[in-house]
């Protein structure tokens, strides 16, 4: 399982960045990862019950927290900090940003919500 070698937070640009120890690298936009944040809030407590959050697009990043040696916590400026970000689960979100973000985006105009 890669880890990461890097972690790097860009506050101006709300961005997180993510290196991996076999070379892949990950430019992750704060708007992406609350969206996308692995919290129950965002996910729901089983299959079906995923929340679309809207106005969420000036959303930055406070903090970055280590959670022992597989995650991050981060710490979002409009106080949501519940999600734990594991390894995996960042590469996953890295990987499949080009899937993920337009579907988001579709289920956003379907409900009637903005970003």
């Amino acid at each position: 399982m890669p880890i990461p070698t890097e972690i790097r937070l860009d506050r101006a640009a709300k961005v997180l960045h993510v290196t991996y120890d076999d070379g892949a690298q990950f430019a992750l936009p704060a708007e992406y990862l609350r969206v996308e944040s692995p919290s129950a809030e965002v996910q729901g407590h089983g299959p079906g019950q995923r929340t679309y959050l809207g106005g969420k697009q000036q959303v930055g990043i406070g903090a970055v927290q280590p959670v022992g040696q597989y995650a991050v916590r981060l710490v979002f400026d409009d106080g949501h900090d519940t999600g734990i970000f594991t390894w995996d689960y960042l590469r996953e979100l890295g990987t499949e940003h080009d899937q993920r973000w337009p579907a988001y985006l579709a289920a956003l105009s379907a409900r009637g919500l903005s970003r």
